[in-house]
């Protein structure tokens, strides 16, 4: 089921896509889907969860085939990966909160905001790992990158987007990894 609604949320929005959609294309009845997930809001929060995590482990698999400030770069190339693999329209999370801007108490709000913040916290420990100075403020220009290159390669079809994101990303760590202090 969770297979199912994963795969037709992502293609055709939350909103576009009903319970009896997902339990026709899952094989099941309605019924056990919600005795499975409870409601359609919490269906699209473990879509989002089950993504999240293996993204994640995408991500965290990738790291840890590098080292030093190359670990940071790790993660613009383990993005481009996944999309080529995984979201070749763009972030499923993004795509999400759009969708759900008009229901601000939906549980996919806090998946949502965890996998934004969990990337913004690994820039920082990658960061700080890797001897550079402000590792906070470094996260969020370095986070701010990969995001718009996700925007850039998905929707303005700039294919070359995350090399270029890297590429400054790459100059945005030497800078704060050269400061002595």
């Amino acid at each position: 089921m969770l297979d199912a609604a994963s795969q037709l949320f992502y293609d055709r929005g939350i909103n576009s896509v009903g319970v009896d959609t997902i339990a026709s294309e899952a094989g099941v009845t309605k019924k056990t889907l919600y005795d499975q997930f409870g409601s359609k809001a919490a269906l699209v929060a473990a879509y989002l969860t089950e993504r999240d995590q293996r993204y994640r482990a995408w991500v965290e698999e990738r790291i840890e085939a590098e080292v030093g400030a190359n670990r940071v770069l790790a993660v613009f190339d383990a993005l481009n990966s996944w999309m080529d693999a995984h979201s070749p329209t763009g972030c499923p999370f993004v795509h999400a909160h759009g969708e759900l801007l008009g229901s601000p108490e939906h549980p996919a709000h806090d998946v949502i905001r965890a996998e934004k913040a969990w990337e913004r916290e690994l820039f920082a420990e990658l960061a700080r790992d890797a001897g550079c100075r402000e590792p906070v403020a470094l996260a969020a220009q370095l986070t701010s990158l990969l995001e718009g290159a996700t925007v850039l390669r998905s929707i303005s079809e700039v294919p070359d987007a995350f090399e270029e994101s890297r590429r400054a990303a790459g100059a945005l760590v030497a800078a704060r990894a050269a400061w002595t202090g």
